[in-house]
């Protein structure tokens, strides 16, 4: 049986976490207990303060940032842009402000329910491709900011295996759409199931 993902799955650092999260399913339960969930296939860890792509960068700590300062297993949904959502898991120690953007899935449970999320979009590898994509897909907004991913019903991940993905099957480029970053847009921080169709980019 599939079980959830507890405490100690995300009291880890960033780079870790990306790894262990190829694989495992991220589920959102709506109102009427309807389940939509998606295998991870994509990420990117976010180092915090040192990180000059992460939103924690020199220890900022403003409203919008203030999740990132959570519990591991807390979830950090900002809005950008004036339209996307971003669904991050934060990890590490508590006051450390690192987490992992969740940047694709491959779409599990509720297709018909995504796809009129998304607005009729009828091809399966195209709706949950990229994390405004999938936070849309499976209706991820603020109103899921700050969440308990542990004890939350509403948002969580489930472990749908107990290992990580082999590296044989996984890729590791530098992160997507960070080149103000200077050297840290180069760093390889992202990960990604080799050659799979639902990825955002390079599949």
């Amino acid at each position: 049986m599939t079980r959830r993902a507890l405490r100690r799955f995300y009291a880890t650092d960033p780079v870790s976490l990306a790894r262990r999260l190829l694989g495992q399913r991220l589920v959102r339960v709506l109102p009427d207990g309807t389940r939509l969930s998606g295998v991870i296939v994509e990420t990117e860890a976010y180092l915090g303060r040192r990180d000059k792509a992460a939103h924690s960068y020199g220890g900022r700590r403003t409203a919008r940032v203030e999740p990132m300062y959570g519990s591991p297993g807390t979830s950090y949904v900002y809005f950008t842009y004036g339209m996307h959502h971003c669904f991050n898991v934060v990890c590490g120690r508590e006051g450390e402000p690192v987490a992992v953007l969740i940047r694709a899935l491959e779409p599990r449970e509720g297709l018909e329910q995504m796809r009129a999320r998304r607005k009729g979009m009828r091809r399966e590898r195209d709706l949950c491709s990229g994390p405004a994509r999938l936070c849309e897909a499976l209706g991820i907004d603020r109103r899921l900011n700050a969440v308990d991913l542990v004890r939350d019903d509403r948002l969580f991940i489930e472990l749908a295996r107990a290992r990580p993905m082999e590296s044989r099957r996984v890729a590791n480029t530098a992160r997507i759409g960070v080149g103000y970053a200077g050297p840290w847009a180069r760093r390889r921080l992202r990960w990604l199931v080799r050659g799979h169709p639902c990825v955002s980019v390079g599949r």
